[in-house]
Formats: C-alpha cells, structure tokens, sequence
C-alpha cells in the first residue's frame, strides 16, 4: 500500500448518480484515504446491479472428460447440440444453474430544505417540481443455486436492502426470493427460492488458482441474461486496498473475463466447470480488468449466514499505511501531519478509532507494527490478512516501535460493524 490514491468512480446498486472521490495532494488526506479495518468508502465499480428505474484447479482436462462420447451422442435428428469445446461444455453443463436475480427497494428522497420554505414557494410557486418522498428503485444481477432445494448465493450489494427479489431460472421459471443473510464486508449474500431438484453448480477450490488458468464468466450483464465471457485468471491475492475498496475484507481474483454491470454474483469457473470465484466489481475506467470474490471465502462465509443470519469479522479499530523511507521523510517534513517517524519500515498506525479495542488496548498514532504472534510483518495488507484469520475476542500480539523504542501489547480483536469509524 501507498499513498498514492488512484481517482475512482464508485457506483453501486439502486444508486442512481456515480459518485467520484478526487485524490487530494495533501498528505493528511492521502493518509486518511488509506484504511485496513475501518470502513472509509470505496472507489470501486461494482459490476453488479443494472439500474433500471432513477438511473481452478490447476490440472489438465482430458477431452473425453468434457465431449461425451460416442456411445453418448443422441441419433440423428435429436435437436440436442453436442458441446464443440471445453467452453461450450462447461456452459452447457453449469448454465441451467445461473439465475437471473431481480430486486426492489423503496428509499427516501432527499428534498431540498428550500423548496419547503414558505418564501421560496410564495416567488416560484408552480416551477417548483413535484418530488415524492418515496420512490422504487430497481437492479438486475446474477446468482447460482448451491443446493437443489434452492439455496443460491450472489452479492450483497445486488439485494441488500431490497423489499422484493424476484429470481428467474434460465428454462423461465420464476419465484420470489427470500433474502437469508448478507455480508457487506465480503460483499457475499445468500438467497432461498422454495423449489425442489433444481439444478447446482460444482464448488471447486480457489487456493488451488494459479494467474494463466482458464476463467469463464456467466451472468446477465446489462439484462443479457445468459451472457458467456472468456478469459484467464490473470492475478490472485488482490487485496481491496490495492483494487481501491478498502472496506472490503478479500483478496481479490483478477480475471480479464469481461465482467459488467449485471454480471454481479455470477459464477467465475474453472475449464471443468467448477466455481472458483463470485463475480462482483469492475475498475471504472480500465479494460481487462474484473474481479470475483474467491469461492473458499464464499463458502464460509455463505455457511455462516445461513446458520446465523449475519457474519461476525474481527477488528482492530486503527487506520494505518505500510511504512516506507520516502514515506518517513515526507511525514517528518511535513508540520501538518501530526506524526515523527523513527523507522524506516513496519505499518505505520496513522489514526486510532476512539474507544476501539485497539484505542482500549493503548495503541497510539504514531506507532510502527513490526510483529503479530510473533511473525514479522512490513506492509498493512499482512496485518490485515492476520487480523482476519483471528475469531471475534482473540487476543493478538503486537510488536510495536514508539518514539525509537521497542513495546509489546496485547489487543483482544472486537467485532467490525460496517460504517464503524
């Protein structure tokens, strides 16, 4: 991490105006845009949601593994298509299991205080517009059954907050859909449709990615229900500071499958046809470049939504940016910026939440994080990374360097509530 903020364009679900963060040259708000565990925005498009209203594994496949053969293929005249590669296979073989997920949410206009005032109105009378205090807004994203009896799993943010969610099977079937749980944290959410002997899709094992493996994406982009996109996986381990969501607790998969609005919670697959990823977000502005939540988070985060309703992540309550020489001498050169730095590496804590764990545990701006139990970290994505593998209520110990001398203390990880600053 740096701090070096890219500009993004941020626009989500049912959001009817992207909103763009412009990079400050100041180096407070450089520091204050950069964040590990407190949510401060994000500058990320997700590649979900089509606003409609107000707006792998990494062996070999054997082709007789994928094209049936002989024995298989129907006689003349079946209208059945045979499969003419590994691609068409996989489609053919997953595709029944991608749904189409339609939501509604009702939300409240913002009236202008102006346009109440008595005086304004007695000048303009009939020019000012007639706003509701209430309006639908409408999305469209994607999903894929887990479960035959209609367990399905897609974005939060396609059905977060959402008052109706219709899902719609590709041979047309249609049912209303039960929201069981989201995480914004992850951006994983899972849905019910009561039905029976529906067709699933085969979880395969994203630590087993490796970049050049075979990425195929299946979604509904911009309302093109059953859309197929074709590419690699082209970087793993992407951590949401380095894609620009710094409220987002994954590592990313970079695919350049193209991904967009719509394709959101759809499947990403390996070449047999396994899902390795949940398409969730595109840079706005850049080509080539798609991301998708690996499938082993999903899963465990999807089990626990379902058991509980909701995911409990843990939280340190600190804001902080991966120390660097040149960093050091731009904070110590700077009257502003409130820090002296003595190190010339570790993660440098730029800010502490008020009456966090970390902030009860004596944690100070300023101070350098060298060691978490024990093992040496240099940038904030592996203290993040440490912090996330611990349990709400575990107790890590840091290593720390203040004003040029060696601390050890201990912080008992609390739980993260979004929009916690």
């Amino acid at each position: 991490m740096t701090t070096d903020m890219k500009d993004f364009d941020f626009s989500s679900d049912f959001n009817t105006q992207s909103r763009t963060r412009k990079s400050s040259n100041s180096l407070v708000n450089k520091l204050l845009s950069s964040t590990a565990f407190i949510a401060l925005g994000a500058g990320l498009a997700i590649g979900g949601t089509q606003l409609i209203n107000a707006q792998s594994g990494t062996e070999t496949i054997s082709k007789s593994s994928i094209i049936p053969s002989e024995e298989t293929i129907p006689p003349a005249g079946n209208t059945i298509k045979m499969p003419s590669n590994f691609v068409a296979a996989v489609v053919q073989d997953v595709g029944p299991a991608v749904v189409r997920i339609d939501a509604q949410r009702t939300v409240e206009n913002q009236i202008p205080e102006a346009f109440n005032d008595p005086f304004f109105r007695r000048f303009f009378g009939d020019q000012i517009p007639n706003i509701p205090d209430k309006q639908v807004q409408s999305g469209t994203g994607s999903g894929f059954i887990i479960d035959s009896k209609g367990e399905i799993i897609t974005n939060a943010h396609v059905v977060d907050g959402a008052d109706k969610v219709t899902v719609t099977l590709k041979d047309g079937r249609k049912f209303e859909g039960k929201v069981v749980g989201t995480d914004p944290v992850t951006d994983v959410g899972v849905i019910h449709i009561e039905a029976e002997d529906l067709p699933t899709v085969k979880l395969g094992n994203s630590e087993q990615l490796q970049p050049g493996d075979w990425a195929i994406a299946i979604g509904n982009p911009l309302g093109l229900d059953n859309t197929v996109t074709t590419g690699i996986v082209s970087g793993i381990g992407r951590s949401g500071a380095q894609v620009g969501v710094p409220d987002k607790r994954v590592e990313f998969i970079q695919t350049d499958a193209a991904i967009n609005p719509g394709n959101s919670g759809g499947p990403l697959l390996n070449q047999n046809g396994e899902v390795i990823g949940v398409n969730t977000a595109i840079l706005q502005g850049a080509q080539g470049l798609g991301f998708a939540i690996p499938i082993n988070t999903v899963q465990e985060i999807a089990d626990e939504l379902v058991a509980n309703g909701k995911v409990e992540h843990p939280f340190l309550g600190i804001q902080m940016l991966t120390l660097t020489p040149e960093l050091k001498n731009e904070l110590n050169r700077d009257p502003n910026s409130g820090i002296m730095v003595n190190e010339d590496e570790g993660v440098l804590i730029v800010r502490v939440v008020p009456n966090s764990p970390a902030d009860r545990s004596g944690l100070r701006a300023g101070d350098v994080i060298t060691q978490i139990n024990g093992k040496i970290v240099k940038d904030a994505d592996q203290v993040q990374q440490a912090v996330n593998r611990e349990k709400v209520g575990s107790q890590l110990n840091l290593g720390l360097r203040r004003n040029g001398q060696s601390l050890d203390l201990s912080v008992r990880a609390g739980a993260f509530s979004p929009g916690q600053s």
